[in-house]
């Protein structure tokens, strides 16, 4: 039997997701950190540099990216075209490989992981939930949310439990038969949401995933997701709105492959500012 390429988290998950607190454990690691990563693209002159970070004073030098998530987080990473925002995503969803600098992914270097390991870390550790919905034609909402359970082995039976359970969280238990020409927009974003969901990832990486959607469906994915962090679920969006952004609890811009501010909207303990804003506390407190 092939041993697990990660180890397992020291602290059981309780009900809200988050990992419930015991004595003597280690504590969990950071979902998401980064040190001195640096993407380059071409050589000599031609050489664009994709993500750089800030200069070394002395030298002039770029000295790379960091960047820690920590698990319950909710990051919306901004920037225009061309500032390094689809870079760092792919890098930090194993689709792409750095050209210098660490990353670690819940605990695991994936510097040193084969193409084999990289791709049962995206099956295991990452949800995707990109713009495009990226559904296959003529499938069912279910088997859609089942396909990832499938290629990481798991047998028909659970498999269908899980996808069950995930659409039911996102508020499709009625609409688990139909295809994805027999649904709306945002159903259709809720059922790429549940694929992404379904193997319990680390964390939800999501590429401008209302980009495609209306107004009234953007806010029904938005207050999904506000839901699902709520819950303890890690997230990080790409996006180059301020209306979507305004739902993270931490805002993070790039320019010309630096993250230029870093900006907290909310304790990463505790519901997104969104959610803060529909449900008050008692007292006029928020």
């Amino acid at each position: 039997m092939t041993p697990p390429l990660w180890p397992r988290r020291t602290r059981p998950e309780g009900p809200s997701g988050a990992a419930d607190p015991g004595p003597g454990d280690r504590p969990v690691p950071p979902v998401i950190e980064v040190r001195s990563l640096l993407k380059t693209y071409g050589q000599g002159d031609a050489a664009v540099h994709a993500l750089g970070g800030p200069a070394d004073p002395a030298t002039g030098r770029r000295l790379g990216v960091d960047l820690t998530i920590e698990q319950g987080d909710f990051v919306a990473v901004m920037g225009s075209s061309g500032s390094g925002k689809s870079t760092l995503m792919n890098i930090l969803g194993c689709l792409d490989v750095p050209t210098s600098g660490r990353y670690l992914l819940d605990g695991i270097d994936v510097g040193g992981l084969d193409e084999h390991q990289l791709s049962l870390v995206r099956n295991r550790k990452i949800g995707f939930v990109f713009q495009s919905f990226n559904l296959v034609p003529r499938t069912t909402a279910l088997a859609q949310v089942e396909l990832p359970l499938a290629y990481a082995g798991v047998k028909s039976a659970e498999r269908r439990r899980r996808a069950e359970a995930a659409l039911t969280l996102v508020g499709l238990a009625g609409r688990m038969n139909h295809r994805p020409n027999e649904l709306s927009g945002g159903q259709q974003q809720r059922v790429a949401v549940a694929r992404a969901l379904v193997t319990a990832p680390a964390m939800l990486l999501a590429d401008e995933p209302t980009g495609n959607l209306d107004s009234h469906s953007t806010e029904e994915v938005l207050t999904l997701v506000d839901r699902l962090n709520a819950s303890g679920r890690t997230v990080v969006l790409i996006t180059h709105e301020d209306e979507v952004a305004r739902h993270a609890k931490r805002v993070l811009r790039l320019v010309d492959g630096r993250i230029v501010e870093d900006v907290r909207q909310a304790p990463v303990a505790g519901p997104p500012p969104a959610m803060r804003e529909r449900h008050p506390v008692a007292g006029g407190a928020r």
